[in-house]
Protein backbone atom coordinates (compact mmCIF):
# COMPACT_ATOMS: atom_id res chain seq x y z
CA UNK A 1 0.00 0.00 0.00
CA UNK A 2 1.17 3.71 -1.00
CA UNK A 3 2.40 5.40 2.32
CA UNK A 4 1.09 9.53 1.88
CA UNK A 5 3.94 11.71 0.94
CA UNK A 6 5.22 13.86 3.89
CA UNK A 7 3.45 16.77 2.28
CA UNK A 8 0.26 15.13 3.54
CA UNK A 9 1.18 13.31 6.79
CA UNK A 10 0.94 15.82 8.87
CA UNK A 11 -2.33 17.12 8.39
CA UNK A 12 -3.38 13.06 8.50
CA UNK A 13 -1.63 13.58 12.06
CA UNK A 14 -3.72 16.55 12.81
CA UNK A 15 -6.67 14.99 12.07
CA UNK A 16 -6.25 11.72 13.79
CA UNK A 17 -5.63 13.76 16.84
CA UNK A 18 -8.72 15.60 16.27
CA UNK A 19 -10.47 12.61 15.81
CA UNK A 20 -9.23 11.61 19.09
CA UNK A 21 -10.57 14.75 21.04
CA UNK A 22 -13.75 14.82 19.22
CA UNK A 23 -14.53 11.19 19.64
CA UNK A 24 -15.26 11.19 23.83
CA UNK A 25 -17.59 13.95 23.05
CA UNK A 26 -19.40 12.82 20.42
CA UNK A 27 -19.61 9.51 22.31
CA UNK A 28 -20.78 11.30 25.41
CA UNK A 29 -23.85 13.20 23.16
CA UNK A 30 -24.92 10.20 21.80
CA UNK A 31 -25.05 8.37 25.30
CA UNK A 32 -27.23 11.29 26.35
CA UNK A 33 -29.35 11.34 23.29
CA UNK A 34 -30.20 7.32 23.84
CA UNK A 35 -31.06 7.75 27.75
CA UNK A 36 -33.52 10.95 26.81
CA UNK A 37 -34.87 8.87 23.85
CA UNK A 38 -35.27 5.41 26.45
CA UNK A 39 -37.01 7.47 29.15
CA UNK A 40 -39.29 9.61 26.88
CA UNK A 41 -40.24 6.43 24.83
CA UNK A 42 -41.36 4.38 28.33
CA UNK A 43 -43.13 7.82 29.53
CA UNK A 44 -44.75 8.29 26.55
CA UNK A 45 -44.77 4.99 24.13
CA UNK A 46 -47.89 6.56 21.95
CA UNK A 47 -45.88 9.80 21.26
CA UNK A 48 -47.84 12.34 23.10
CA UNK A 49 -47.35 14.14 26.17
CA UNK A 50 -49.99 16.43 26.31
CA UNK A 51 -53.01 18.15 24.73
CA UNK A 52 -53.73 21.89 25.57
CA UNK A 53 -56.59 23.37 23.72
CA UNK A 54 -56.10 22.55 20.10
CA UNK A 55 -52.58 21.91 20.21
CA UNK A 56 -50.97 18.48 20.70
CA UNK A 57 -47.06 18.57 22.67
CA UNK A 58 -45.24 15.56 21.21
CA UNK A 59 -41.85 13.72 22.50
CA UNK A 60 -40.49 15.42 19.33
CA UNK A 61 -41.34 18.94 20.69
CA UNK A 62 -39.84 17.86 24.59
CA UNK A 63 -36.80 16.32 22.86
CA UNK A 64 -35.93 19.75 21.12
CA UNK A 65 -36.66 21.36 24.36
CA UNK A 66 -34.44 19.17 26.46
CA UNK A 67 -31.24 17.81 24.31
CA UNK A 68 -29.18 20.51 24.80
CA UNK A 69 -29.22 19.93 28.70
CA UNK A 70 -29.01 16.32 28.71
CA UNK A 71 -25.47 15.99 28.73
CA UNK A 72 -24.95 18.42 31.81
CA UNK A 73 -27.12 16.47 33.23
CA UNK A 74 -25.78 13.47 33.21
CA UNK A 75 -22.08 14.30 33.70
CA UNK A 76 -23.61 16.35 37.21
CA UNK A 77 -25.56 13.14 38.32
CA UNK A 78 -23.99 10.92 40.71
CA UNK A 79 -25.69 8.12 39.41
CA UNK A 80 -27.85 6.33 37.06
CA UNK A 81 -30.54 6.25 39.23
CA UNK A 82 -30.24 10.12 40.01
CA UNK A 83 -30.31 11.04 36.44
CA UNK A 84 -33.50 9.32 35.70
CA UNK A 85 -34.93 11.21 38.64
CA UNK A 86 -33.46 14.58 37.27
CA UNK A 87 -34.14 13.43 33.60
CA UNK A 88 -37.50 13.11 34.59
CA UNK A 89 -38.37 16.42 36.73
CA UNK A 90 -36.71 18.67 33.51
CA UNK A 91 -39.28 16.66 31.61
CA UNK A 92 -42.45 17.35 33.69
CA UNK A 93 -41.11 21.22 33.86
CA UNK A 94 -40.67 21.41 29.89
CA UNK A 95 -44.33 19.84 29.51
CA UNK A 96 -45.89 22.40 31.24
CA UNK A 97 -43.62 25.40 30.04
CA UNK A 98 -45.08 24.10 26.51
CA UNK A 99 -48.63 24.07 28.05
CA UNK A 100 -48.45 27.28 29.53
CA UNK A 101 -46.92 28.69 26.18
CA UNK A 102 -50.07 26.97 24.62
CA UNK A 103 -52.30 29.30 26.62
CA UNK A 104 -50.39 32.44 27.01
CA UNK A 105 -50.58 32.62 23.19
CA UNK A 106 -54.44 31.84 23.26
CA UNK A 107 -54.72 34.48 26.14
CA UNK A 108 -53.34 37.17 24.15
CA UNK A 109 -55.24 36.65 20.87
CA UNK A 110 -58.02 36.28 22.61
CA UNK A 111 -58.28 40.26 22.76
CA UNK A 112 -58.77 41.19 19.49
CA UNK A 113 -57.65 44.27 19.47
CA UNK A 114 -54.06 42.76 19.83
CA UNK A 115 -52.03 42.00 16.75
CA UNK A 116 -48.15 41.42 15.74
CA UNK A 117 -47.46 43.11 12.96
CA UNK A 118 -46.25 40.61 9.98
CA UNK A 119 -43.67 42.98 9.14
CA UNK A 120 -42.25 42.54 13.00
CA UNK A 121 -42.35 38.68 12.77
CA UNK A 122 -40.84 38.32 9.00
CA UNK A 123 -37.79 40.28 10.43
CA UNK A 124 -37.23 38.11 13.59
CA UNK A 125 -37.55 35.03 10.88
CA UNK A 126 -35.08 36.99 9.04
CA UNK A 127 -32.52 37.34 12.28
CA UNK A 128 -32.95 33.40 13.00
CA UNK A 129 -31.81 32.62 9.74
CA UNK A 130 -28.85 34.87 10.12
CA UNK A 131 -27.81 34.26 13.33
CA UNK A 132 -28.47 30.18 13.59
CA UNK A 133 -28.39 29.72 9.82
CA UNK A 134 -25.22 31.60 8.86
CA UNK A 135 -27.79 33.59 6.67
CA UNK A 136 -27.68 30.07 4.59
CA UNK A 137 -31.58 29.60 3.43
CA UNK A 138 -30.42 26.19 2.18
CA UNK A 139 -29.59 25.37 5.11
CA UNK A 140 -32.37 26.54 6.80
CA UNK A 141 -35.31 24.69 4.59
CA UNK A 142 -32.72 21.80 5.63
CA UNK A 143 -33.42 21.83 8.89
CA UNK A 144 -37.29 22.46 8.12
CA UNK A 145 -37.34 19.29 6.12
CA UNK A 146 -35.57 17.80 8.94
CA UNK A 147 -38.90 18.55 11.53
CA UNK A 148 -41.38 17.79 9.10
CA UNK A 149 -42.62 21.25 8.81
CA UNK A 150 -43.15 23.92 6.69
CA UNK A 151 -41.85 28.17 6.18
CA UNK A 152 -45.49 29.39 7.42
CA UNK A 153 -45.28 26.80 10.25
CA UNK A 154 -41.90 28.02 12.09
CA UNK A 155 -43.37 31.36 10.73
CA UNK A 156 -46.33 30.86 13.03
CA UNK A 157 -43.82 29.59 15.50
CA UNK A 158 -41.34 32.44 15.51
CA UNK A 159 -45.06 34.53 16.07
CA UNK A 160 -45.57 32.64 19.20
CA UNK A 161 -42.08 32.80 20.99
CA UNK A 162 -42.67 36.96 19.89
CA UNK A 163 -46.33 36.63 22.09
CA UNK A 164 -44.75 34.07 24.83
CA UNK A 165 -41.70 36.48 25.56
CA UNK A 166 -43.93 39.94 25.20
CA UNK A 167 -46.53 38.56 27.66
CA UNK A 168 -44.41 37.45 29.86
CA UNK A 169 -42.18 40.79 30.02
CA UNK A 170 -45.81 42.58 30.29
CA UNK A 171 -46.58 40.45 33.24
CA UNK A 172 -43.14 41.26 35.12
CA UNK A 173 -43.71 45.32 34.35
CA UNK A 174 -46.85 44.93 36.04
CA UNK A 175 -45.30 44.24 39.34
CA UNK A 176 -42.84 47.18 39.73
CA UNK A 177 -44.16 48.96 42.94
CA UNK A 178 -43.20 48.58 46.12
CA UNK A 179 -44.38 50.25 49.51
CA UNK A 180 -41.99 51.80 52.02
CA UNK A 181 -44.21 49.37 54.52
CA UNK A 182 -43.29 46.86 52.46
CA UNK A 183 -39.04 47.61 52.57
CA UNK A 184 -39.34 47.90 56.59
CA UNK A 185 -41.25 45.01 56.92
CA UNK A 186 -38.51 42.68 55.09
CA UNK A 187 -35.73 44.88 56.66
CA UNK A 188 -37.51 44.08 59.77
CA UNK A 189 -37.65 39.92 59.09
CA UNK A 190 -34.42 39.90 57.25
CA UNK A 191 -32.17 41.91 59.35
CA UNK A 192 -29.68 38.83 59.85
CA UNK A 193 -29.01 39.13 55.96
CA UNK A 194 -27.41 42.82 55.88
CA UNK A 195 -24.89 42.47 58.11
CA UNK A 196 -21.63 43.34 57.00
CA UNK A 197 -18.18 42.70 57.99
CA UNK A 198 -15.48 45.20 59.12
CA UNK A 199 -14.36 46.49 55.12
CA UNK A 200 -11.83 48.72 53.79
CA UNK A 201 -11.93 50.20 50.10
CA UNK A 202 -8.09 49.30 50.14
CA UNK A 203 -5.19 50.79 47.81
CA UNK A 204 -1.85 49.61 48.02
CA UNK A 205 1.63 50.82 46.80
CA UNK A 206 4.12 47.67 47.00
CA UNK A 207 7.46 47.79 46.01
CA UNK A 208 9.35 44.24 45.32
CA UNK A 209 12.34 43.74 47.28
CA UNK A 210 14.54 42.09 44.10
CA UNK A 211 17.38 41.63 46.13
CA UNK A 212 16.71 45.17 48.32
CA UNK A 213 17.92 45.23 51.35
CA UNK A 214 15.13 46.53 53.77
CA UNK A 215 17.28 49.69 54.43
CA UNK A 216 16.83 50.15 51.23
CA UNK A 217 12.66 49.25 50.69
CA UNK A 218 12.36 51.92 53.40
CA UNK A 219 14.01 54.75 51.88
CA UNK A 220 11.57 53.97 48.87
CA UNK A 221 8.83 54.35 51.28
CA UNK A 222 10.41 57.49 52.74
CA UNK A 223 9.70 58.89 49.32
CA UNK A 224 6.03 58.03 49.27
CA UNK A 225 5.69 59.43 52.62
CA UNK A 226 7.23 62.39 51.58
CA UNK A 227 4.94 63.07 48.75
CA UNK A 228 1.72 62.64 50.53
CA UNK A 229 3.32 65.08 53.42
CA UNK A 230 2.91 68.00 50.49
CA UNK A 231 -0.31 66.77 49.24
CA UNK A 232 -0.13 64.18 46.61
CA UNK A 233 -2.87 61.97 46.68
CA UNK A 234 -2.52 58.59 47.41
CA UNK A 235 -3.43 57.57 43.92
CA UNK A 236 -1.15 59.85 42.53
CA UNK A 237 1.80 58.40 44.20
CA UNK A 238 0.87 54.68 43.45
CA UNK A 239 0.21 55.27 39.88
CA UNK A 240 4.07 57.25 39.80
CA UNK A 241 5.85 54.85 41.99
CA UNK A 242 4.12 51.49 42.68
CA UNK A 243 5.35 47.88 41.45
CA UNK A 244 2.04 46.26 41.89
CA UNK A 245 -0.42 45.04 39.44
CA UNK A 246 -2.69 47.84 40.00
CA UNK A 247 -0.63 50.61 39.67
CA UNK A 248 -2.38 51.95 36.76
CA UNK A 249 -5.37 51.80 38.92
CA UNK A 250 -3.95 53.93 41.67
CA UNK A 251 -3.51 50.83 43.49
CA UNK A 252 -7.47 49.94 44.07
CA UNK A 253 -7.79 47.05 45.23
CA UNK A 254 -11.58 47.67 46.14
CA UNK A 255 -13.88 46.61 49.39
CA UNK A 256 -11.63 44.52 51.42
CA UNK A 257 -12.68 42.15 54.78
CA UNK A 258 -11.02 41.51 57.69
CA UNK A 259 -11.43 38.39 57.37
CA UNK A 260 -9.64 38.26 53.21
CA UNK A 261 -6.16 39.68 54.44
CA UNK A 262 -3.60 38.03 56.12
CA UNK A 263 -2.95 39.09 59.44
CA UNK A 264 0.33 41.28 58.22
CA UNK A 265 -2.15 43.65 56.06
CA UNK A 266 -5.79 43.13 58.33
CA UNK A 267 -3.93 44.56 61.66
CA UNK A 268 -2.92 47.31 60.59
CA UNK A 269 -5.28 48.28 57.67
CA UNK A 270 -7.53 47.94 60.08
CA UNK A 271 -6.63 50.53 62.80
CA UNK A 272 -7.15 53.40 59.92
CA UNK A 273 -9.91 56.07 59.88
CA UNK A 274 -11.16 56.88 56.11
CA UNK A 275 -8.14 58.57 54.40
CA UNK A 276 -5.86 57.62 56.96
CA UNK A 277 -2.18 55.16 55.93
CA UNK A 278 -0.28 52.82 57.09
CA UNK A 279 3.11 52.79 58.18
CA UNK A 280 6.04 50.67 55.68
CA UNK A 281 4.95 46.86 55.95
CA UNK A 282 8.03 45.11 55.35
CA UNK A 283 7.64 41.30 54.66
CA UNK A 284 10.31 38.54 52.42
CA UNK A 285 8.48 39.58 49.30
CA UNK A 286 8.99 43.47 49.47
CA UNK A 287 7.29 46.47 50.91
CA UNK A 288 4.30 47.49 51.83
CA UNK A 289 1.81 50.82 52.10
CA UNK A 290 -1.80 50.57 52.61
CA UNK A 291 -4.50 53.42 52.74
CA UNK A 292 -7.66 53.21 53.66
CA UNK A 293 -10.07 55.01 51.18
CA UNK A 294 -12.97 54.67 53.13
CA UNK A 295 -14.25 51.99 56.09
CA UNK A 296 -16.95 50.26 56.90
CA UNK A 297 -17.56 48.81 59.83
CA UNK A 298 -19.16 45.69 61.63
CA UNK A 299 -23.03 45.66 62.08
CA UNK A 300 -26.18 45.62 60.55
CA UNK A 301 -26.84 47.82 57.82
CA UNK A 302 -28.76 50.71 58.46
CA UNK A 303 -32.08 50.42 55.97
CA UNK A 304 -31.25 53.44 53.86
CA UNK A 305 -27.98 51.69 52.98
CA UNK A 306 -30.26 48.80 51.74
CA UNK A 307 -33.53 50.19 50.57
CA UNK A 308 -32.25 49.67 46.99
CA UNK A 309 -31.61 46.06 47.22
CA UNK A 310 -34.44 45.01 49.15
CA UNK A 311 -36.46 47.05 46.79
CA UNK A 312 -35.29 44.48 43.51
CA UNK A 313 -35.56 41.48 46.05
CA UNK A 314 -39.50 42.22 46.46
CA UNK A 315 -40.09 43.34 43.23
CA UNK A 316 -38.84 39.81 41.68
CA UNK A 317 -41.03 38.42 44.26
CA UNK A 318 -43.94 39.82 43.33
CA UNK A 319 -42.93 39.81 39.47
CA UNK A 320 -42.78 35.66 39.93
CA UNK A 321 -46.03 35.87 41.97
CA UNK A 322 -47.91 38.06 39.41
CA UNK A 323 -46.94 35.74 37.04
CA UNK A 324 -47.77 32.73 38.86
CA UNK A 325 -51.20 33.44 39.90
CA UNK A 326 -51.84 34.69 35.75
CA UNK A 327 -50.46 31.13 35.35
CA UNK A 328 -52.64 29.50 37.35
CA UNK A 329 -55.25 31.16 36.07
CA UNK A 330 -55.16 30.06 32.79
CA UNK A 331 -54.48 26.42 33.75
CA UNK A 332 -58.28 27.03 35.22
CA UNK A 333 -59.54 28.89 32.51
CA UNK A 334 -58.06 26.64 29.52
CA UNK A 335 -58.22 23.05 28.55
CA UNK A 336 -55.33 21.05 28.37
CA UNK A 337 -54.44 17.37 29.37
CA UNK A 338 -51.12 15.59 30.72
CA UNK A 339 -50.64 11.99 29.52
Amino acid sequence: MTQPSGLFQRPLKLVAAGLLVIAPLLRAQTTADAALDRNLNVRFANGIAAVAEDRIITVDDIRREISPLVPELQRTSANEQQFDMRLEALQDDVIQQLIDRVLIVKDFYSDEKRQIPPSFVDNAVDENIINEFEGDRSKFLSYLRERGITTSEYRREVEEDIIYSYMRGQKRKSATIVSPVQVQAYYDENKDDFFQEDAVHMRMIHFQRNGASDAALLQRCARVRARLDIGHSFEDVAKDMSDDARAARGGDWGWQNRSDLKADFSEPLFALKAGETTEPIILPEGAYILHADDRRYAGIQPINEVREQIEGVLIQRMARNAQEEWLERLRRTHFFRLY
